[in-house]
């Protein structure tokens, strides 16, 4: 927890940018990134420094062009974020970190229950896949709700009891949770054999997602429902913690919207902000 006491471990005063890797948090990630190939010319760009203005991208917002002149060229940077994007590398830190960081807490490596939510963000002008997003189930038209207003994409995740990102896939935000689900848990389903229970709430119900579920082997579903004499605002048990999560991915500025043209490039930007956060963690502990 942030307090006077622990403030200093917090403190990056010290860096170039306060979005540049600690050597604690460069000696986590610099182990799980592909190695320099044996043939051809040999590698010359500083990884670190790529790993630095990919993150400091991530919490500015800024675009490619815009890119302080420290940092290695900005095609030399697009070049490692699409390839690490497209070969599997940005998950596969996410899944070790994940691991490492659950360890660190005195858990099992891999979680056994998971809480899953989506996110509806504005796009662009960028282009590719968006729609309109969808009322809940059960949820009435209303002229005034915000949330139809959005046109745009959803930001579908599932996170373990403690917050930290599992998977993460984006899509239209005029598809229903209950049907964004599946693929979400389908891609989580090799990497992590033994979470099966899963936390939602009340736009997850119904059978057509345990119909769709069944497909993929035995899952349990336990609906966490607001009361509906309830007022306000109010605390829902394991909702909270993916809620949570969503607003620890907002100190990012690239996810304020989505600006990305391909679906790929958006959910990078999530495992991205997720690396950043567990290699923190894990350094400061």
């Amino acid at each position: 927890m942030w307090t006077e006491i622990t403030r200093p471990q917090y403190e990056r005063s010290g860096l170039r940018y306060a979005s540049d890797l600690t050597d604690g948090e460069w000696n986590l990630i610099m182990v799980l990134l592909p190695a320099a190939k044996q043939l051809g010319r040999p590698r010359t760009t500083d990884l670190r420094e790529v790993v630095n203005a990919i993150f400091y991208m991530a919490r500015t917002g800024c675009q490619w062009r815009m890119l302080p002149k420290e940092f290695p060229p900005r095609s030399t940077i697009q070049r490692y974020f699409y390839a690490w994007r497209s070969d599997g590398t940005l998950r596969a830190v996410n899944h070790h970190l994940l691991m490492a960081a659950r360890e660190a807490a005195g858990r099992e490596a891999s979680p056994s229950a998971g809480v899953i939510d989506s996110q509806s963000v504005k796009t662009t002008e960028s282009g590719g896949p968006r729609g309109g997003a969808c009322p809940r189930a059960g949820h009435r038209p209303d002229p005034g709700d915000a949330g139809k207003k959005i046109k745009g994409r959803k930001r579908h995740i599932i996170t373990d009891t403690g917050g930290l990102l599992v998977g993460a896939v984006v899509h239209a935000a005029d598809i229903q949770d209950r049907d964004g689900a599946p693929a979400l848990l389908a891609s989580i389903r090799m990497a992590f054999p033994w979470l099966r229970h899963v936390f939602a709430d009340g736009g997850y119900a119904g059978p057509k997602l345990m119909d769709a579920l069944a497909k993929l082997g035995t899952w349990t579903l336990e609906i966490v429902k607001r009361s509906d004499v309830a007022k306000g605002f109010v605390l829902l048990p394991r909702r909270w913690v993916v809620e949570r999560t969503f607003a620890w991915f907002g100190r990012n500025r690239r996810l304020a919207k989505d600006f990305e043209e391909t679906i790929e490039s958006a959910e990078a930007w999530l495992l991205i902000a997720s690396i950043q956060l567990l290699s923190r963690r894990i350094a400061r502990a």
